[in-house]
């Protein structure tokens, strides 16, 4: 497995110019705003190569919170529905139960869990299923 992308958690008054200061540290690097999501464009997604695996995200108490979100990319759908399996026995939350989410990509299936101190992971598979 590899990192798929992470996401950062602001207050929502810090969020503009905290995804300014991302675009100016990372344009050395390639990266651009590429997606933005929410009525008020409270999620934006930036990165290199047309493949956003940097959120940061608009969340109200944002300061008072963990806020990380780190996704892991593999292409069997079987060890997303392992990982989760897995978290919950070692102790996790559940978060999101294994399944498709058709609203971030056509074939995005994943499973989230907040860890012991409040991080949220996630493992996701892009891969179409097999037929």
């Amino acid at each position: 497995m590899t990192i798929d992308h992470l996401s950062i958690s602001v207050p929502p008054e810090d969020h503009k110019k905290t995804v300014g200061f991302y675009l100016a540290a990372l344009a050395p690097l390639g990266y651009t705003r590429l997606a933005t999501y929410g009525p008020n464009g409270e999620v934006v997604g930036l990165g290199a190569d047309n493949h956003a695996d940097c959120w940061i995200v608009a969340v109200p108490g944002a300061a008072d919170k963990l806020g990380v979100h780190l996704a892991f990319r593999t292409a069997d759908r079987k060890a997303v529905d392992a990982f989760h399996a897995a978290a919950i026995g070692a102790g996790a939350e559940d978060n999101g139960a294994p399944g498709p989410r058709p609203m971030y990509h056509e074939h995005y299936y994943a499973a989230f869990v907040r860890d012991p101190v409040g991080n949220n992971l996630e493992v996701v598979c892009t891969v179409p299923p097999a037929a």
